[in-house]
């Protein structure tokens, strides 16, 4: 089972959780890695690879809000060096909810399976509700 990390400009990660668990019903299983805006990157990176690679699980995906943009930067060195450990992983921008409740149902699966299972799952969330079928 892969364990899902939220890693967004604060408090967007958290938002998502708190949206999870209203829609879900439950805490969902996964970990939020809200960075702030005084925050330094150089102290965030290694905590955040501490917290990927005691996630003890088959791997991680790890959800970010915006593309190259620090949380992205902190993940990618981050997923780096828990790899360097053994943690096998993936980092997926332009997070919406929709890609969060999609990678909490779908955690069984491998990283790899999951990364797409969630690609997919946003791109379907994706809808023009005032155009006709």
């Amino acid at each position: 089972m892969a364990r899902v990390v939220l890693v967004m400009h604060a408090p967007l990660a958290s938002a998502f959780s708190e949206c999870a668990r209203h829609v879900l019903g439950a805490k969902p299983d996964l970990a939020v890695f809200d960075v702030k805006p005084e925050d330094s990157p150089d102290q965030l990176t290694p905590r955040l690879a501490r917290l990927l690679t005691e996630a003890g699980q088959e791997g991680v995906l790890v959800l970010c809000d915006i593309f190259g943009a620090t949380p992205f930067n902190i993940a990618q060195k981050a997923l780096k060096l828990a790899a360097e450990q053994g943690t096998s992983g993936h980092v997926v921008t332009g997070t919406n909810l929709c890609m969060v409740l999609k990678a909490l149902t779908d955690q069984q699966k491998s990283p790899d399976e999951l990364c797409e299972s969630v690609r997919l799952g946003a791109l379907k969330g994706i809808v023009a509700a005032d155009s006709k079928p």
